[in-house]
């Protein structure tokens, strides 16, 4: 092969990622090389229009939860919780001091296992340079610790979403007002023990992702953005910006700037020009002092990195995330000593308009909904955290591949590295996992 031929192939040639793999749902990436300039670059998002805003017209509040919580069969709770609190806003019912705790120890179980799902079986392959983590080596003693932590950690979030809403994800139990059926006090005491016990397998994660060499600040300016609240347990809060910037009244359709991206199903989003990120590290850059007393002591070395621009830092703070629910989870069910029967608050219909805003694993998770006097739903808008991260996404592999291509890498770890970039915003476009196929041009 010739100098030229080969300068050639360097230079000037198209990635066609038609899935890209390890990350929830799919998601394409177009990137087109012309004299060793990017001369188009597009990520989208081709699961995106469900029509479900449209689907829940016409229906009654008290069906809608349920709903919406078919969005997603991996963080399906977080969109019953949501719309449950927009549902209940609009109608104006207070849920018990009990409910809240409960659904707390719920959504922590979400956090726990979904966190586990793109920590360990996403992220960790790339970080021990394996396609899967199913080519974790068993003879290996680190690696095989890993496959147990996995399995250990996930299984402890599943059987906290399993106690208190009945199943681990499209949980039935949770209701507007509260409960249809209550958990019992002795399985949640009795999960005490699993929950400490997985404590020093959080922090080892914690130690690993710290140690990552990754790392991409994008230049251009990043508002991030999530809910600030004094327990940081992702139910509550105000909804702030890195910028200083607060939502009133949490509205966040008006807070944010919609942004139509031609190609691709989903609609991106800006604040006052700024790109979006929400997630782990923007709640760790607004809140990490609001972190359970004991996870502060535990990570005291790793928070000073925050607040933080790398985006590869979403992986550390989703790590950190876990741990501190953790700590949340024990105080609350040491704290509870009895379970009373309390039946759900009763919801009046009426003309009125309900805004939920809770903090999703992958950010801020915003539901509203207007309903007539008979209780039906006139109309619903419904904002999720990948689309608010997508132009940034985006901007991230640009930058990258860039910096790649001045320094004379070749496109299959370009390639690699836009994966890896792409799975550290810990997207969800679906509630299935793809695996890769390239298609070169």
């Amino acid at each position: 092969m010739t100098k030229k031929r080969m300068h050639d192939i360097n230079d000037n040639f198209d990635i066609n990622l038609s899935e890209i793999s390890k990350v929830e749902g799919a998601a394409s990436l177009e990137i087109k090389v012309r004299d060793k300039k990017i001369e188009d670059l597009k990520f989208y998002i081709s699961e995106w229009k469900r029509f479900y805003t449209q689907a829940i017209q016409g229906k009654p509040f008290i069906a809608v939860p349920q709903l919406v919580a078919r969005i997603c069969g991996t963080c399906s709770n977080a969109h019953l919780l949501c719309s449950i609190k927009a549902i209940e806003n609009a109608l104006n019912i207070t849920p018990s001091n009990q409910t809240m705790l409960l659904r707390k120890l719920l959504y922590f179980g979400l956090i726990i296992r979904d966190h586990a799902l793109h920590l360990y079986v996403f992220s960790l392959p790339d970080i021990y340079k394996k396609n899967s983590i199913l080519d974790f080596d068993e003879n290996d003693l680190v690696q095989k610790q890993l496959l147990d932590d996995t399995f250990a950690v996930k299984e402890i979030g599943n059987q906290l979403s399993i106690i208190v809403g009945g199943r681990s994800v499209h949980a039935p139990m949770p209701t507007i007002g509260g409960f249809l059926k209550l958990p019992k006090l002795e399985d949640l005491k009795n999960l005490r023990p699993k929950l400490i016990e997985i404590r020093p397998r959080i922090l080892k994660l914690i130690e690993i992702f710290s140690q990552s060499a990754d790392t991409l600040t994008v230049k251009a300016p990043i508002s991030f953005n999530g809910l600030y609240s004094e327990d940081f347990s992702f139910l509550n809060g105000i909804m702030k910006s890195t910028d200083g910037k607060v939502a009133l009244g949490n509205e966040l359709s008006k807070y944010i700037e919609a942004v139509l991206i031609p190609y691709s199903h989903a609609r991106g989003f800006k604040l006052n020009g700024n790109l979006i990120m929400v997630g782990a590290l923007a709640r760790l850059n607004l809140t990490k002092e609001k972190l359970h007393p004991k996870t502060k002591i535990d990570v005291s070395k790793y928070l000073n990195l925050f607040p933080s621009k790398n985006i590869y830092h979403n992986n550390l703070a989703q790590s950190i995330e876990i741990l501190h629910v953790i700590d949340l989870s024990i105080d609350i069910i040491d704290n509870l000593t009895q379970i009373i029967d309390e039946k759900p608050a009763k919801a009046k219909p009426k003309e009125s308009t309900g805004v939920g805003v809770i903090e999703a694993p992958r950010g801020t998770l915003y539901h509203k909904y207007e309903i007539d006097n008979a209780g039906i739903i006139k109309k619903a808008e419904i904002i999720v955290p990948t689309g608010q991260n997508q132009i940034l996404m985006e901007r991230g592999i640009y930058e990258q591949t860039e910096k790649l291509l001045f320094e004379n890498i070749d496109k299959e770890k370009i390639t690699l590295e836009a994966e890896k970039l792409i799975r550290a915003f810990d997207p969800c476009m679906s509630c299935a996992s793809h695996f890769l196929r390239v298609k070169w041009k």
